[in-house]
């Protein structure tokens, strides 16, 4: 371990003490990666998806605590804060002005768990996207049919 010089203890005595991970920490909302369950992103929390797999991961994991991103809507959260209800997890908005995130929800412990897969699968969402992009066809494609009834679009 290296000694202190002069430095290091003014930088210390005007930002405080440097905490290890604290990048990892601000981008998952006051957590470690490694005690994650699950970690969603502010889209994802935003739709069904997200809520069905939250829910999930909420029957397996009961001693679990979820942490909210302060920056998201309340009528966005309030499905996820009645399912934490529901299964009696205790949750958290943590809202931070100094630094942005991407992540709108975790659902942690407060001890190591090292679960490899803690994002929502972009399969599973890209599915859901193609099932809504399937929409009957308009009257502008059946008319760009009446005039070019080859198929071809060039």
């Amino acid at each position: 371990m290296a000694k202190k010089n002069v430095e290091d203890y003014l930088t210390e005595g005007i930002y405080g003490t440097r905490l290890p991970k604290q990048g990892e920490r601000e981008y998952f909302l006051g957590t470690f990666r490694e005690r994650i369950v699950l970690a969603l992103k502010k889209g994802q929390v935003m739709t069904d998806k997200g809520l069905e797999k939250l829910e999930e991961e909420m029957q397996s994991y009961k001693d679990a605590t979820l942490i909210f991103n302060g920056h998201v809507s309340n009528k966005f959260l309030k499905a996820e804060k009645e399912l934490a209800d529901k299964y009696n997890i205790p949750y958290t908005v943590v809202t931070n002005e100094e630094t942005e995130t991407d992540i709108g929800a975790v659902l942690t412990y407060d001890y190591a768990i090292d679960r490899e897969e803690i994002f929502l699968e972009e399969t599973e969402l890209e599915e859901e996207k193609e099932e809504v992009n399937e929409s009957p066809p308009n009257f502008f494609s059946k008319m760009k049919q009446w005039f070019n009834p080859s198929g071809n679009d060039s």
